[in-house]
């Protein structure tokens, strides 16, 4: 008869075991997306391409404690394939993966047959040029925000096609996918788990955008005003006192409706824990494919929201990207430059180390996974 220690440490590996199942791979821990490298380039020439980004900032974040690059790619740049697999090569020869996102073209996927089929092509296509790589440090990701708001059925029907269209060429990589409604989490929270088992499935989280994006989804609004919102904002008095001291009249009542919402560190890790239960439940791996604040807003609210995000991802044992290194809801370097480094204090909130170049850092703390 086995003895209590013995099913104890059956029960304790068992445990590991379903985590491991619910967790994402390690290479997808903390990534930062590169936004205009193969997404609205400054100049589409292939040589140009090639250069965009230089090694040292490779080095820079490796170094820092980035695990993954993820590369957002227009349709209109699968021209010029030889440029991004020499990304892809250059990424992974500094020890980083690579999640390569395709970007959705202007024809509406969810009303025109064709431009679905023109999807499933790309990927045939993309998936050739992917090939090569090594699967355990390359991840495709078959879209970046579907929509899908009327029919979310049809987008997972969608996405089960291009799994398979990929799947044939790349056996063995970590296909990425995400739920309707923007990729959000209520779309994620909806979406059918597929059968490949050898998936990961991102959300988008941006949440409030009245802070995060300076209530930018409503044209006209003064974004210096809503650049004061305080996070987190549990003091009600303080929270509306700044939005009572605005005069653009639906600048101050967006304010006031933030206010009321009473966003905090517990509010935010409460949505993203939504997700990682999602995971947990079947079991699968969860990752936070895009996450920022405009670096208009000010310094302690920004800081404070992204430590809340990252810390909240890490206690659910989910991965997560910045949106982005040349982005202003991230770095905001753009164009890339080697020689300016990246703001500490956005290092920190990051759980990262900031380091110039060529400086040595101490190794980065793993990141939490689920129990």
């Amino acid at each position: 008869m086995p003895t209590i220690g013995y099913r104890l440490l059956v029960a304790a590996l068992a445990l590991m075991l379903l985590a491991a199942a619910d967790a994402p791979p390690s290479a997808l821990s903390r990534g930062i997306s590169v936004t205009h490298w193969f997404r609205f380039p400054p100049d589409r020439d292939p040589a140009a391409l090639r250069g965009y980004l230089g090694d040292a900032t490779l080095v820079q974040l490796k170094r820092a404690g980035f695990t993954f690059v993820r590369l957002p790619v227009q349709p209109g740049l699968l021209t010029a394939p030889g440029a991004l697999a020499d990304a892809v090569a250059r990424i992974q020869r500094h020890g980083l993966a690579v999640a390569v996102s395709l970007f959705a073209a202007s024809r509406p996927l969810e009303t025109d047959p064709a431009a679905r089929g023109e999807l499933l092509g790309m990927w045939h296509d993309l998936a050739r040029v992917l090939r090569p790589f090594d699967g355990a440090a390359t991840f495709p990701e078959v879209l970046n925000e579907p929509v899908f708001a009327n029919a979310p059925g049809a987008w997972a029907t969608l996405q089960h096609q291009a799994v398979a269209v990929i799947r044939a060429t790349l056996p063995a990589s970590t296909i990425i996918l995400t739920g309707a409604d923007w990729g959000s989490i209520e779309g994620l929270l909806s979406l059918p788990p597929e059968p490949d088992r050898n998936v990961v499935y991102s959300f988008h989280f941006y949440q409030p955008a009245e802070l995060t994006a300076l209530g930018a989804f409503r044209p006209g609004l003064d974004a210096a005003a809503m650049a004061r919102l305080p996070f987190p904002a549990p003091d009600q008095d303080a929270c509306q006192a700044v939005a009572g001291s605005v005069r653009d009249r639906p600048t101050a009542e967006l304010m006031h409706y933030y206010c009321s919402q009473r966003w905090d560190v517990a509010r935010v890790a409460e949505r993203i824990a939504a997700a990682g239960a999602w995971g947990r439940r079947h079991h699968v791996g969860v990752l936070a494919g895009e996450f920022g604040a405009s670096e208009r807003l000010n310094a302690p609210a920004r800081l404070s929201w992204l430590t809340a995000v990252r810390e909240a991802c890490e206690a659910a044992g989910i991965g997560w990207a910045l949106w982005g290194y040349d982005d202003p809801m991230g770095f905001g370097l753009h164009p890339p430059d080697d020689r300016r480094p990246i703001d500490p204090a956005l290092m920190q909130s990051l759980g990262l180390i900031a380091t110039g170049n060529h400086e040595a850092i101490p190794p980065h703390r793993p990141v939490a996974t689920a129990p």
